[in-house]
């Protein structure tokens, strides 16, 4: 391949020329150029550039999780594109902070130009949203008639065209379910897990139930009704049917065998093949985490500069936000893999062929 192109000059490869011409304020086309206006242009243009580059590392990792099977060293590429994620969600926080030295007031003198414009319409950010998992038809109190009508029909074309694509969502359940390592040589991970938790249950009711002196008879019906809600919730992962009814009432996304086999990557997360694993899906509930905070974060600011009023897109401002802050995560079953953690010194002990498996041997 012939490498020679020619002398590069800095402005004609990042097309400043283009970039720098790109703020064009709506005020100063009514005749009076509001100065706060310029900021909110180059905020939002800064945010869609960077979420430019997310897609960008999604397409990566979902290309590489929609193989049949993936080598560690892929993995690890994987992870590395996670945490550079990470780092860019750490600026698109931070520029809240330079957006917040515009006062209410200032946003007044250009805010009614923008209507009916909203975050709604940034077809970037929607398709970050798809690309991890979460669906038109799956937003909070928003259908997908109502969300796609506030794009254009080029717009509603993207966004057609990202959700014919597999979710990386369904990409990673595909590959927790072909996890090998729960299932071994005669050895059933979950039959031993299981009579861990029952043991641990046994005990834990036997101590309520004997402790005379410190508990009174309400006291002591109330922790043993807590400790029946346990005892439910742990059913409801270990009974597949439970799972599957949850599933059905869009309680849980993940199938039994992908939850199951993601619980034994975060407790056995110490067994070297397993780690990679575990911090794989450690940064997806981070990005998570961290989108969760900048719709968060979002909501206040918008609190702060517009009090109750309405959205420029017909929202209800910061009460929408708020609530989708709340609502539209997307790896909630990740999250509430804690529910079945238990102490390390209940987790059944692994036959010793299979942590050779699990392990690394270098040989001299």
């Amino acid at each position: 391949m012939n490498r020679n192109i020619g002398p590069t000059y800095y402005s004609d490869y990042l097309h400043l020329n283009k970039l720098l011409d790109s703020q064009h304020a709506k005020s100063k086309e009514v005749g009076h150029e509001a100065h706060d206006e310029m900021l909110f242009i180059v905020v939002h243009q800064v945010y869609e550039l960077w979420f430019k580059q997310i897609i960008h590392e999604l397409k990566s990792i979902r290309e590489t999780f929609s193989l049949p099977s993936i080598a560690e060293k892929e993995l690890s590429k994987c992870v590395f594109r996670l945490e550079r994620i990470k780092k860019i969600q750490g600026l698109l926080l931070n520029q809240l902070e330079v957006m917040e030295t515009m006062t209410p007031m200032d946003f007044l003198e250009f805010r009614d130009l923008l209507v009916p414009a909203s975050g709604f319409q940034s077809v970037q950010f929607r398709t970050i949203e798809i690309m991890m998992g979460l669906k038109t038809t799956d937003r909070i109190d928003v259908d997908r008639e109502f969300f796609t009508g506030r794009l254009n029909d080029e717009d509603k074309e993207v966004i057609n065209e990202v959700e014919k694509h597999e979710s990386l969502l369904v990409l990673v359940q595909n590959w927790l379910e072909r996890m090998p390592f729960t299932k071994f040589e005669g050895f059933d991970f979950w039959n031993s897990y299981r009579d861990a938790v029952e043991g641990m249950f046994k005990r834990d009711e036997e101590i309520i139930s004997g402790n005379i002196a410190s508990l009174t008879d309400r006291a002591r019906e109330i922790q043993l009704e807590n400790l029946k809600a346990t005892k439910e919730t742990f059913n409801s992962l270990l009974d597949e049917d439970a799972h599957n009814k949850l599933i059905e009432l869009k309680k849980r996304k993940l199938s039994r065998t992908a939850t199951l086999n993601a619980l034994f990557i975060l407790m056995y997360r110490e067994e070297p093949i397993l780690h990679l694993p575990y911090v794989f899906l450690r940064n997806l509930m981070d990005i998570d985490e961290n989108f969760t905070t900048w719709r968060y974060r979002h909501s206040i600011m918008a609190h702060r500069m517009l009090g109750t009023k309405i959205g420029t897109g017909g929202s209800s401002g910061h009460v929408y936000l708020k609530r989708a802050a709340d609502n539209n995560r997307v790896y909630n079953d990740l999250f509430d893999l804690s529910t079945f953690i238990i102490p390390k010194s209940e987790m059944p002990k692994l036959p010793v062929q299979l942590t050779d498996h699990l392990g690394f041997h270098f040989r001299g």
